[in-house]
């Protein structure tokens, strides 16, 4: 084979292998065009959650500045959707008082949420002896003397959406659910449901983002 041959030879498979990769390039940038303009169109609502009621098995501080804790709390989540599903792959609850957490996290096992459909959590949420700080101590005395105190019940996780065949990556959920809890004779706005077990029926809207 000549030389000329063998760059005409060079030159047509560089030119093929041009095409080729434009091609490519074509059809991720359609895919990619396809894809967002699905996003813009069904624009995608983050799900609604809801605190129904906490329960509390024992509320504790003891000095130190330690307090012990349990608590079921039970809680809602609608997905709003028509057309997006919600992977919820990791979830983690946990209870914070002033800003601190007082409870370990426990885990809600993961799940998938169809369109408009609606899931319900009971976790228990728990910490024994958990070191408080001594400021939040001293408000958490003065709250209980008070017979009114407000925790947070609080959601981490991570979710996914699906539209139709489509799913995206991850996205960072973050849940916070005020709980208001008066304690003591008239005062109090819970139930006793068992020896020193009192549950509250809330109805409380929480703030989502995602």
């Amino acid at each position: 084979m000549s030389a000329k041959e063998c760059d005409h030879h060079k030159w047509w498979k560089q030119k093929v292998f041009r095409k080729i990769f434009c091609g490519i390039v074509v059809f991720l940038f359609i895919v990619l065009v396809t894809i967002l303009l699905i996003w813009a169109i069904l624009r995608p609502t983050k799900p609604t959650f809801i605190l129904q009621d906490v329960t509390i098995y024992a509320f504790n501080a003891t000095v130190p500045n330690l307090l012990t804790s349990n608590f079921q709390v039970t809680l809602t989540s609608r997905n709003p959707n028509d057309n997006i599903g919600i992977y919820y792959d990791r979830l983690d609850t946990y209870v914070n008082y002033r800003s601190q957490q007082i409870t370990l996290p426990t885990a809600i096992p993961p799940s998938y949420q169809g369109h408009k459909e609606v899931d319900v959590w009971s976790p228990f949420v728990y910490g024994t002896n958990v070191p408080v700080a001594p400021f939040n101590f001293v408000s958490l005395g003065q709250d209980q003397n008070d017979g009114n105190i407000l925790i947070t019940i609080k959601i981490d996780g991570r979710v996914r959406w699906k539209i139709g065949v489509f799913i995206t990556g991850h996205y960072h959920l973050y849940v916070r659910c005020p709980a208001y809890i008066s304690f003591g004779g008239s005062r109090s706005n819970g139930d006793v449901v068992g020896e020193n077990v009192i549950k509250y029926q809330l109805v409380q809207s929480c703030s989502v983002s995602v």
